[in-house]
């Protein structure tokens, strides 16, 4: 299980695992973690996982949120990254016996080969026997009429293929629990396989992802087949293999 080590000038103040799906911090007494310092905002920051990833999103604090030196709103935590809150710093471990590649790890560029599109990554399945405490699987509160239309195609292995740029006409597989997508530093989305379809969540960036014109919210999205998404200035079509 991954956890978080919390310092201040080298002295270790508290171990905690993360056992939530969502983990917050800042000044208030209702966060996960508080940090009783006027430097830190009340709602500092917060860590979602999702399946086997964690991700460290700002809160709009007053300070802002710095991971590893650099300020950050909304990106993926690795192995060991350092956030830093103030003096405070918060040491990100990663489950060591996990085997197989983090979720968040991307791959060289000579395994993706024919599919060059940077900053594509993709899941390792979930551990045997279910999800762990950052494997949950985050469901909508609720189906609409036509969504719930979609679910009865979930079966149908999803693909991602390239409309525009250099690789127009690449196709990629979304055959993992997770595949994220994108540009890290300009514009991230992960898209996660449910059992209730594919869903497209935006990770990082200013601006939100688009499916078909329409930038999506900071809820999953449900993806029906032959959306067009827009993401890190390229144009990709999803669609339900037959």
């Amino acid at each position: 299980m991954p956890k978080l080590v919390l310092s201040m000038d080298g002295l270790v103040l508290k171990e905690m695992s993360l056992s939530k799906e969502r983990t917050t911090i800042g000044r208030k007494p209702d966060n996960d973690i508080q940090i009783d310092n006027l430097a830190i905002s009340g709602h500092h920051a917060v860590i979602t996982c999702i399946t086997n990833d964690a991700f460290l999103e700002d809160r709009n604090s007053t300070n802002g949120t710095y991971l590893n030196g650099q300020p950050v709103k909304k990106n993926v935590l690795r192995n060991n990254d350092v956030i830093e809150l103030g003096k405070y710093r918060i040491k990100f471990l990663a489950d060591e016996a996990r085997s197989g590649l983090s979720t968040s790890e991307m791959i060289g560029a000579t395994t993706l080969g024919a599919f060059e599109m940077p900053g594509i990554s993709t899941a390792v399945p979930l551990a045997p026997g279910g999800a762990g405490p950052c494997e949950t699987q985050i469901m909508p509160p609720a189906l609409a009429a036509d969504d719930a239309a979609d679910a009865g195609t979930a079966a149908r292995l999803g693909v991602i293929q390239v409309l525009s740029g250099a690789n127009a006409g690449r196709e990629l597989q979304l055959t993992k629990s997770l595949t994220t997508l994108g540009k890290p530093g300009r514009q991230v989305a992960v898209i996660t396989r449910r059992p209730h379809g594919y869903f497209i969540t935006h990770v990082e960036g200013a601006s939100f992802p688009l499916v078909n014109g329409k930038a999506i919210d900071a809820q999953a999205r449900l993806l029906h087949d032959h959306d067009i998404i827009e993401l890190a200035g390229v144009k990709m079509e999803f669609f339900l293999q037959r």
